[in-house]
């Protein structure tokens, strides 16, 4: 949490806890958090201390690229070539199919300004709505909610209310992992103040259990059953707030009948739960008593076929309780990206416009167009992704323009998604990566600046708007989005209206349009997003931009809750209770897929490893793709702990490492999101996820797909190290994970490798008999060791074995970074295992320190260690960013079980 004089202050890039970073240095340069941001207090995560790591440029994208065909290689390319391209397929798409023939899909990887330019080229000027986003994908039912009940895409309260709050409540969010430094804001809360009560509502038992005091294993998919019990309760308990509810709200006894229709008696409704009568009325009890609740909900709400709907059983018992907009209560969502929230400041979603308008009221349509002085606005909404996505398969959308996202591997039904964009007659991509999925199927590629390099604004969960600052050169020909965007604009023939010199700029117009004929500030009907007292920022003032929660009125103002006068932005002033009819998720488990998954995010990974991928420190905690199970489970499909496994659902599969970790019941399976084909050789899982979303906010159904598992028999296993990628080879399976000095590989294969030195030799590249060359062989036993040396330095190294039998990892990577082995290093290569001193650290567990599990647990054992505060004293491990502490709490109690079993 140091202060770092002279450096620059910016925005991580990775979650919506929006995190201020400090960064001094070039590229490699190391991470800190900024003390004086009100989101994190210097303190990251484990993934933005390693942003740095992140900055390479090995695996960027530096010029625009085209190709003349489909089957022709990518050439590079001048900028106006590329964008000529794009605009001359754009152009004659519109002149012959419409407006609608084409789309831009989008990302909350943009900074505002990018969003901004993109939406009003689409809306305002193409006069589509077809602008849609990655963040449909994880928030778009938390935005449907909102403006069902309270008018507007308001979230009400701020980070502070989790340290005001004696409840909170945290559904289907594995804060822990997913949002780590405002997990770290609660934990440590918790620890101030004993008596602040946790309940954590997730199928799984996942790392965020290690502070609550209760803990809901939900059936999937039976949120809105449980709220509308809680609602229920409220009222029948005589705990809701009557004069609250007369006074500021209108549709409770709508909500309550369609609530006691649905529920049942409680013993039914815990038997639809999936939860024990005691915890089911202990959690309702604790609710009812507690006036300052705040309840946290995440993807594990908003993935759903029914994801707004149980948006609103929850805000439903808050309004019922009045506890919104004041200190240390409210409903709370918390987004997935850096800038979900600012895309939907601009209308990033296909079915918004811009500063919080819609198209359902003409007035607004009217007020965007008048404002852009534009030539055409959207008169309806556009595709939101996954219809977006479909029209592209069948012929509907002609030309497409895809920027910062990978919806080959995100999307759900993602294998529909890549022949999609086979069919599709034109297909651009601006990223920053050159090899992706979707990457490999466009027609032109724009190399994009990445974080670090390009300039502007986001804003985070709090609707927080903070600074993203550039303090490295862009690499190569990389330019800002906004530029690109507009530069196809003029082309277009709209030159005049995108003519932005820089990010301020297009910030002061998209402040400007926040305020238009908005009479919110002046206490009138108006629109809550209002940025009046932002207009006119100057570019110095605009670079010295200090975070600020919006709406901000005038200039230097900061906005705190809303809504806790009990007036809403419906034209009535009240919010709406909505009426939420459970049901059961569109695909049920059956006989030929009888198990549910669940997908989502781990520690130490982030959405598809275009960024994460790079770094060494973030490679190490869970290494590669798995399928968690339950033990019975997996012994009814034949799987094995530790062994491979194939995952399928009526829409795809995918291969992965069978991990009994104890946080499923029996019927659940649980898969990450994250790797794709540059880090696995099949382990997709969007291929698996069905497509069915949320008929309100088209948010696909990401924790509910009905799935088999079987085992994956292969003949022999092996892990390779080698500085160069690997030579092209017919392997079952195989994973990538970047090590500090050397990619390392686990892989597996059919068939007996008959001359294992050539097929080594041939897998890295080495056909000079004389190359330095060491190797160890026992076919009997199936054991083939060999390991490639130049002037003394390890290259490469191979070892194919019974699992069991393979080498420890660390050791092998720590190999890679001696400048010389000496010759008892050789001889342990041969070995397969560090000869005299030196241990085998085990599984990692703290990524910011690297201290392994078997370190852990032998300071445990032998110095009685009984906190992770004492392993923190004695190793460092966990003394960071935090993310480990529920793991060390996790393995103290294992020691302790051991330690009495003897």
């Amino acid at each position: 949490m140091n202060d770092l004089p002279g450096a620059i202050r910016t925005t991580c890039p990775y979650c919506g806890v929006g995190c201020g970073v400090q960064m001094q240095g070039g590229r490699g340069a190391q991470a800190l958090g900024d003390i004086t941001h009100p989101a994190n207090h210097g303190r990251l995560c484990v993934k933005g201390s390693a942003l740095g790591e992140t900055l390479g440029l090995s695996s960027r994208l530096l010029s625009p690229m085209l190709r003349e065909r489909r089957d022709a290689a990518m050439r590079s390319a001048g900028w106006n070539a590329a964008l000529d391209r794009i605009a001359d397929a754009f152009a004659r798409s519109i002149a012959e199919h419409g407006p609608d023939s084409v789309a831009l899909y989008v990302s909350g990887q943009l900074l505002t300004e990018d969003y901004y330019v993109a939406n009003k080229l689409m809306k305002g000027y193409i006069g589509s709505g077809n602008i849609d986003t990655n963040s449909r994908l994880c928030m778009s039912s938390a935005v449907a909610g909102h403006k069902r009940a309270f008018g507007e895409d308001v979230v009400p309260g701020c980070y502070e209310d989790f340290e005001c709050a004696d409840l909170i409540v945290l559904v289907g969010s594995n804060t822990a992992w997913c949002h780590p430094v405002l997990y770290q804001r609660i934990a440590a809360e918790k620890e101030r103040r004993p008596e602040l009560y946790v309940v954590v509502i997730d199928p799984r038992r996942t790392a965020s259990c290690d502070i609550a005091d209760l803990h809901l294993p939900l059936a999937p998919g039976s949120d809105v059953a449980l709220f509308n019990g809680l609602l229920l309760w409220l009222a029948a308990h005589e705990a809701t707030d009557s004069a609250y509810i007369a006074a500021h709200t209108r549709g409770f006894e709508a909500a309550l009948a369609v609530a006691r229709q649905s529920a049942g008696d409680f013993e039914t409704l815990a038997r639809t739960c999936g939860l024990g009568r005691d915890k089911l009325q202990s959690f309702y009890e604790r609710f009812a008593a507690t006036e300052k609740t705040v309840t946290l909900f995440s993807q594990g709400v908003n993935q759903s076929s029914q994801g707004t709907d149980k948006v609103n059983a929850i805000i439903n018992c808050h309004l019922a309780t009045g506890r919104i907009g004041k200190p240390g209560m409210g409903p709370f969502s918390m987004t997935g990206q850096p800038n979900a929230m600012g895309g939907r400041e601009v209308g990033g979603l296909a079915n918004t416009l811009a500063a919080h308008m819609e198209f359902a009221r003409t007035e607004d349509r009217a007020r965007v167009q008048r404002f852009w002085n534009s030539p055409a606005i959207a008169s309806k909404p556009g595709l939101k992704a996954v219809d977006l996505f479909e029209a592209v398969h069948e012929g509907r959308i002609k030309a497409l323009w895809i920027m910062a996202t990978n919806p080959v591997v995100s999307l759900p039904d993602a294998n529909r998604v890549r022949e999609a964009l086979r069919r599709c007659e034109f297909v651009a991509v601006s990223d920053v990566v050159r090899d992706t999925d979707t990457a490999a199927l466009a027609d032109v590629l724009l190399p994009a600046q990445a974080w670090g390099e390009k300039d502007g604004t986001v804003t985070n969960s709090e609707r927080c708007i903070s600074r993203q600052r550039a303090f490295v050169p862009a690499a190569g020909e990389a330019q800002p989005d906004w530029w690109a965007l507009s530069q196809v604009a003029a082309r277009l023939g709209h030159g005049a209206a995108f003519a932005y010199r820089s990010a301020h700029e297009i910030f002061d117009e998209h402040a400007r349009l926040s305020a238009f004929e908005n009479g919110f500030a002046e206490g009138g009907a108006g629109r809550v997003f209002n940025l009046r007292g932002l207009v006119g920022l100057d570019a110095v003032a605009y670079d010295a931009l200090e975070p600020v929660r919006w709406p901000v009125l005038a200039r230097g103002a900061q906005s705190g809750r809303l809504f806790g006068d009990g007036r809403f932005a419906h034209e009535d002033g009240r919010a709406v209770f909505i009426a939420t009819a459970a049901q059961t998720p569109a695909h049920a488990p059956g006989e030929d897929y009888p198990l549910v998954l669940n997908t989502g995010r781990i520690r130490d990974q982030w959405h598809t490893m275009t960024r994460t991928g790079l770094a060494p420190t973030l490679g190490a905690h869970l290494p590669e793709p798995y399928v968690d199970l339950h033990p019975a489970d997996a012994l009814a499909s034949g799987a094995r702990e530790h062994e491979l496994a194939r995952v399928s659902s009526r829409w795809g599969s995918l291969v992965a490492r069978v991990r009994f970790s104890g946080e499923l019941r029996r019927g659940q399976v649980f898969v990450p999101i994250h790797w794709n084909d540059q880090f696995a050789s099949d382990a997709r899982v969007g291929a698996l996820v069905n497509p069915v979303v949320d008929p309100i906010s088209g948010e696909p159904e990401f924790k509910h797909t009905p799935v088999r598992v079987e085992d994956f028999r292969v003949d022999w296993h092996g892990v390779v190290y080698s500085r160069e990628p690997l030579q092209a080879q017919q392997l079952a399976w195989w994973t990538r994970i970047q090590t500090l000095d050397a990619l390392r590989y686990e892989i597996a294969g059919r068939g007996a490798v008959k001359d294992p030195q050539a097929w080594a030799r041939q897998l890295f590249g080495v056909g000079d008999p004389r190359a330095d060359w060491i190797e160890y062989r026992d076919d009997s036993g199936g054991i083939y060791h060999a390991a490639w040396l130049r002037e003394g330095r390890l290259q490469a190294c191979v070892y194919l074995a019974p699992r069991a039998m393979l080498p420890q990892r660390q050791w092998l990577a720590d190999l890679f970074t001696r400048p010389r082995l000496s010759l008892r290093e050789r001889q342990s290569l041969l070995a397969a295992a560090p000869l005299g001193a030196g241990g085998n650290e085990g599984p990692l567990v703290c990524s910011c320190f690297r201290v392994g599990r078997n370190t852990i647990v032998k300071a445990v054992q032998e110095k009685g260690l009984q906190s992770p505060r004492e392993i923190t004293a004695c190793l460092r491990a966990g003394g960071n960013c935090g993310s480990c502490v529920p793991e060390l709490r996790a393995l103290i109690a294992e020691c302790a079980a051991s330690a009495a079993e003897a």
